[in-house]
């Protein structure tokens, strides 16, 4: 706090102390508001011969002697205020006593000033809460994102399209929600405590249970509990849930995030595609009112007909190599070319994966599906018919990068067994991201899961549809401690 600040806070806890020796309560339980900011502004004609009552937080205040405007400010908007002598009693003792940044509460009645604009006239004023630290001057247009992450509180407050935007979030889940309940799907809650981390490659975070006394790990996919729930008999199921990953922060990755998974018995990847071109077309024009959209100034439209990639096609057009035949001595050489960094334990999977995103990523621009990747890039889907070193898997492409994952499941224990255990020998070669074996789900298959579809997607797709970093459209996302 510069001294500036302090010298303010101190002028604003001195009239906090002054108002609770009149007797007023600068924080008092309840108001009493009869409209919004908004209806008043809209409803003007026909609450003008009302005496009406309006709150919000005071954005600024204009003192011309024996009157005083003051702009307040709610959640539908802002209107004008009139405070004038012979209205409030002691008027510039009760005007002395406010500041930018307070919560008021105001009754009277609507005119129009001279300029025609919409004024509430003051002829009783109550404090709902004292503000005690003045809003930053100079915080609208602020570049700094991290301050403006750190509090976002006053982000919001000096900009409000950064409170549109969580409008929007909240219209982003909704959507999803709605559209999957309309095609009949049950929507359920799965534990975030895990006995073995699964579903994804990623690193988990571990916590210790007291009661137990012992550890679990925060849950790094929806995946697995929602197909023991096809086991059981449901055929149409998803979860919109937190997951954790401990895993580092860039433009698209936080270590908590929401994620939506949904598994449909009997289908495969191709219904999935059918669905899920309708599905993003509803989410995309729910939140702009149009299929096109631009991210870092490119536009695409979604409502056009999708593309296909071929994983094996593409890796081969812009490397060189055959997925076919490329062993990890082929792949560890043009990793070196490439300048891409990987471990020294990485094996086919890991390489191809870290190769294909330097590579061919970034080219798929148009809304698209890419298709049937290597075996080793993902353990958890079914083999493909033409070729089993590939698999059924599908990933939703725009603007290179993955806007959803999905794929035809396996359900073939033994098969199941044998990837977890190729898994296992990459973590204990020292990758603390490859996955588990997880003996309960192993278990659940071995009493027969039907063939199915799963697919999930995170806030990363609001991110980018939103053209943000990930961070900025997380309310109040993890930061580094100030030091």
């Amino acid at each position: 706090m510069t001294e500036k600040e302090k010298e303010l806070f101190q002028g604003r806890i001195k009239k906090l102390q002054e108002l609770r020796k009149a007797g007023i309560d600068p924080y008092p339980s309840k108001s009493n508001r009869t409209h919004t900011n908004k209806e008043a502004v809209d409803s003007f004609e026909k609450l003008s011969k009302n005496t009406i009552s309006l709150v919000g937080r005071i954005r600024s205040m204009r003192d011309m002697g024996k009157i005083s405007f003051a702009n307040l400010e709610d959640e539908t908007g802002k209107i004008q205020v009139l405070f004038k002598e012979g209205n409030l009693g002691n008027y510039k003792n009760v005007i002395n006593q406010l500041d930018i940044g307070d919560f008021v509460e105001v009754g009277g009645a609507l005119f129009k000033t001279k300029t025609g604009e919409k004024t509430v006239e003051a002829k009783d004023l109550k404090l709902l809460s004292k503000s005690l630290s003045a809003l930053p001057e100079k915080w609208h247009g602020l570049a700094d994102t991290e301050t403006k992450l750190r509090k976002r509180y006053l982000d919001m407050i000096a900009n409000p399209e950064v409170r549109e935007m969580f409008r929007k979030k909240s219209v982003f889940w909704q959507t999803i929600r709605e559209f999957l309940k309309e095609k009949g799907f049950l929507e359920v809650e799965t534990p975030v405590l895990e006995n073995v981390p699964g579903g994804a490659e990623a690193e988990p975070f571990v916590t210790h249970h007291k009661a137990l006394d012992r550890d679990f790990f925060l849950r790094i996919s929806l995946e697995l509990p929602l197909k023991k729930l096809l086991v059981g008999g449901f055929e149409r199921v998803f979860e919109i849930g937190r997951i954790f990953r401990n895993e580092g922060i860039s433009t698209e990755h936080l270590q908590d995030y929401t994620q939506c998974e949904f598994y449909w018995a009997y289908a495969d990847y191709e219904d999935l595609m059918s669905l899920l071109k309708e599905f993003y077309r509803k989410i995309v024009k729910d939140l702009f009112g149009t299929t096109k959209v631009k991210n870092q100034g490119v536009e695409v439209d979604w409502g056009k007909e999708w593309k296909r990639y071929d994983y094996y096609e593409l890796f081969q057009k812009e490397t060189g190599l055959d997925l076919n035949k490329a062993d990890d001595k082929d792949l560890k050489a043009l990793a070196d070319k490439l300048k891409i960094k990987y471990e020294k334990f990485a094996q086919k999977g890991r390489l191809v994966d870290l190769i294909y995103k330097k590579t061919v990523r970034p080219k798929l621009v148009e809304p698209g599906f890419l298709l049937d990747p290597p075996v080793e890039v993902e353990p958890l889907a079914k083999r493909h018919p033409k070729g089993p070193n590939r698999v059924q898997r599908l990933q939703v492409m725009a603007w290179g990068t993955e806007l959803g994952k999905g794929f035809t499941e396996l359900n073939d224990p033994l098969d199941q067994r044998i990837r977890f255990e190729e898994q296992m020998k990459l973590r204990e070669a020292g990758d603390k991201e490859a996955q588990m074996i997880d003996e309960d789900f192993i278990e659940a298959l071995e009493y027969g899961m039907p063939p199915a579809a799963g697919f999930g997607l995170s806030e990363r797709l609001f991110a980018v549809l939103m053209d943000k970093s990930i961070r900025e459209t997380v309310i109040f996302p993890p930061m580094k401690q100030e030091k």
